[in-house]
């Protein structure tokens, strides 16, 4: 039998991976309690910048979203170089017909309700004002810090050691290899955009089949914890933030061992793409334990990490990705939807059907809550939106949960599986994302009534 190897590492290198990583899980993930409520670091620091600039932060998104109009508008038309050989600027404004066509939108409504011009179904406080004066001061002030600190998670080796403890119970529980844990962990802590670029990258590498690929796409693209905490402050139970994630935990495991057992993701063949397969390079080596592996692994990611003028750099780019890429997806596909919802029968539609159900699963209310049900398949923030002004917490905790766990959003998750090259359809994601709604809720529910 072969001596386990030792590890030889610097504690300088060790340094690099412990100080950030555990100031990104201090920041993100330890509850603390702040004037009564327990609340994290990050958010206590978004409320801040919220309280204090309220007054200027609908002007201040209206210019964001304007700029990105007009970048997009300068890319199209005129091509400068500057902009097509920066990656980051290309990503950010060279974008599709769709995304062009959201930000169109996005600043022709941001203008109406800032100047409150035009149709008043555009810009009433129950539409296009609702967003632009209540929820998107949220997302400045939550993205400003998350997008400068999430590289404390995603870049100092936290997910490679992860990673490498979680190898083993990834294939048996999710179907699937171990290094898609990785993408996992990524989408929990980072963002669901993160998972589905990672989970893109790896299945035109080779690493990920067909169905694999699928799979980690649809189920687990999860929020974030930021995201998470601008649906629950969004509902007014800011104060449950621990309880709610971890309800949020609990259903979203229990959907992702279930959905990928059923159709349509059981029925995606275990086929590689381009039929080029890689080798799994993250299996773990003779000799090492997970753990061993998992600390090399992190601590060399650590090493590699270029330092503090990279990580602000990092950081800056992820605040104006954010802001500049998700803000006007959410004016111009939230206030199509609140228009539906304030002005049609459509939601109210779609959603009788979730009625007896409801009912049946005695949640308060249930007539109203029915239609946030369907409302979130166009993007995550508007049941809680539409959700806010029920009278009943126990229903709005559970419209705030469902919302995130149906985690099938066209504004952000959904457009981006489209758009990838992952193999899965605009039917595929309807499907999913009403079995999603269907295994969380009763989960939700049920929680929801001890937690009440």
């Amino acid at each position: 039998m072969e001596k386990p190897i030792k590890l030889n590492y610097s504690s300088s290198n060790l340094l690099k991976f412990l100080v950030p990583s555990l100031m990104g899980i201090l920041l993100f993930m330890t509850p603390i309690l702040y004037n009564g409520e327990i609340t994290i670091p990050i958010a206590i620091l978004s409320k801040f910048i919220l309280n204090n600039f309220e007054a200027a932060l609908p002007g201040v998104m209206t210019f964001i979203i304007c700029i990105t109009f007009l970048g997009t508008i300068i890319t199209k038309v005129f091509k400068p170089n500057f902009i097509l050989n920066s990656k980051f600027l290309d990503t950010l404004f060279n974008v599709s017909p769709l995304w062009f066509s959201s930000r169109i939108f996005g600043a022709l409504f941001v203008i109406l309700t800032f100047f409150k011009v035009g149709p008043e179904w555009i810009w009433s406080e129950n539409t296009g004002g609702l967003l632009l004066n209540d929820l998107l001061p949220i997302l400045f002030s939550v993205f400003l810090f998350a997008g400068m600190f999430i590289p404390l998670l995603l870049d100092f080796g936290l997910l490679e050691f992860f990673g490498a403890l979680l190898t083993k119970i990834m294939r048996p529980i999710f179907t699937l290899p171990g290094r898609s844990s990785i993408d996992c962990i990524a989408s929990w802590l980072g963002d669901g955009t993160i998972g589905v670029l990672l989970t893109s990258k790896q299945y035109e590498e080779g690493y990920y089949t067909k169905r694999e690929a699928a799979v980690i796409g649809t189920t687990f693209s999860a929020v974030s914890i930021t995201f998470s905490l601008v649906v629950i402050s969004e509902v007014g139970l800011g104060h449950l933030f621990v309880p709610f994630y971890l309800t949020i935990l609990v259903s979203g495991i229990a959907a992702a061992i279930i959905t990928p057992r059923i159709p349509p993701l059981s029925r995606k063949p275990d086929k590689y793409y381009g039929d080029i397969k890689k080798e799994d390079s993250e299996l773990i080596p003779e000799n090492y334990s997970s753990f061993k592996w998992g600390l090399k692994s992190a601590i060399d990611k650590a090493s590699r990490n270029s330092g503090a003028i990279n990580f602000v750099k990092q950081g800056t780019q992820n605040i104006l990705d954010m802001w500049l890429g998700v803000a006007p997806v959410v004016m111009a596909m939230g206030t199509f939807a609140l228009i539906l919802a304030e002005y049609t029968p459509v939601f109210k539609w779609l959603g009788l059907p979730f009625i007896p159900l409801l009912k049946l699963l005695q949640v308060p209310e249930a007539k109203e809550a029915s239609q946030t049900l369907i409302v979130g398949f166009s993007d995550m923030f508007l049941p809680s939106i539409i959700g806010a002004s029920i009278k009943s917490e126990l229903t709005r905790f559970v419209i705030a949960c469902v919302s995130v766990t149906q985690l099938i959003y066209m504004s952000e998750v959904g457009g981006l599986l489209l758009g990838s090259k992952i193999p899965v359809s605009l039917k595929d994601l309807i499907i999913i994302f009403i079995e999603r709604t269907l295994i969380t809720l009763p989960i939700i529910v049920l929680i929801a009534h001890i937690i009440f």
